[in-house]
């Protein structure tokens, strides 16, 4: 691992992909246009959907944004950690407009893990990091799923072993009256959430925020959810049960931290047994159920 050979690679408008304790991230310079033109570019990713920048603390997040006392609270309680914070962007800000896709709001969060925390420091900076792997695809949770999605468009990729959580960050916006809105679901369960900022409203359809296109996160193969026996010829993803042969399990006993942590990596070791089709077992809709069960629609709508 070289912070310092990363933070070359930043300044001169490269590209570093770093691990977060949600998923690895494709870094650049947030203040510098040029740069996040190449995320957008190298992800082939629509440029009205904005990136999230990536700061070390609640402090150097309100040089970027107008904070609600609500928000403020949230970063208080969670970060650094998995949330990320919408909010009106603050005319002062060094984030370029095109990592906001020129919005009047910017996003934000502050990771958890020792390795991106180092390089923010280092870099001293904001940092745009969407998932490091090409727009649409399947999220990275290790370094080698970055460099198979991008070889060498990428200068740098920093090691940091499988992402502990494995699912991306939850979205929470908040305007300048203190509305909650919930973007995208994710590592923090909306329960955690509401016991700050009371019932959370659901988004609309106006991409706002990383993560809200209607076909996401997907493999290569056809999904079909909440499938209790895979048909012949599919592989099975399975959930509260071992799975068949030729399928894998998101967690046996049924444990959702550990089927979020499994995700991303065992759709990608299915997609890349060949098959046509893989079918999924049911999810429940509690705590991280939301947010796996939300990854999992993305994946499986028409593209």
């Amino acid at each position: 691992m070289s912070i310092e050979r990363a933070v070359e690679i930043l300044s001169a408008g490269g590209l570093v992909a770093f691990p977060t304790e949600t998923v690895y991230g494709l870094g650049a310079d947030a203040t510098d246009p040029r740069a996040v033109a190449r995320v957008y570019q190298a992800k082939g990713r629509p440029s009205f959907n904005p990136l999230i920048a990536h700061v070390p603390s609640l402090a150097a997040a309100a040089a970027h944004a107008h904070l609600h006392p609500r928000a403020r609270a949230l970063g208080e309680a969670f970060w650094p950690g998995p949330l990320t914070l919408v909010a009106p962007r603050a005319g002062e800000s060094s984030v370029c407009e095109l990592a906001c896709a020129g919005l009047s709001t910017i996003a934000l969060r502050a990771p958890a893990h020792p390795v991106a925390q180092a390089l923010l420091a280092a870099f001293g900076k904001p940092i745009v990091a969407p998932s490091a792997n090409r727009s649409g695809h399947l999220s990275a949770t290790s370094a080698d799923h970055v460099r198979a999605d991008f070889g060498g468009a990428v200068e740098l990729v920093l090691e940091g072993g499988a992402s502990e959580i494995g699912l991306e960050s939850t979205i929470i916006a908040i305007d300048a009256n203190g509305r909650a809105m919930l973007l995208r679901p994710g590592a923090i369960p909306r329960t955690e959430i509401e016991t700050i900022t009371g019932p959370l409203a659901t988004a609309g359809g106006a991409i706002t925020a990383p993560g809200m296109l209607a076909s996401h996160y997907a493999p290569r193969a056809r999904l079909r959810l909440d499938v209790k026996a895979p048909e012949p010829g599919e592989a099975y993803l399975a959930f509260g049960a071992p799975a068949p042969e030729g399928g894998l399990t998101l967690s046996a006993s049924g444990n959702l931290t550990e089927a979020a942590a499994n995700l991303y990596a065992h759709l990608r070791a299915l997609d890349a047994s060949g098959v046509q089709v893989i079918a999924v077992a049911p999810i429940p809709a509690r705590g991280l159920g939301e947010a796996i069960r939300d990854r999992l629609a993305r994946a499986a709508a028409p593209r």
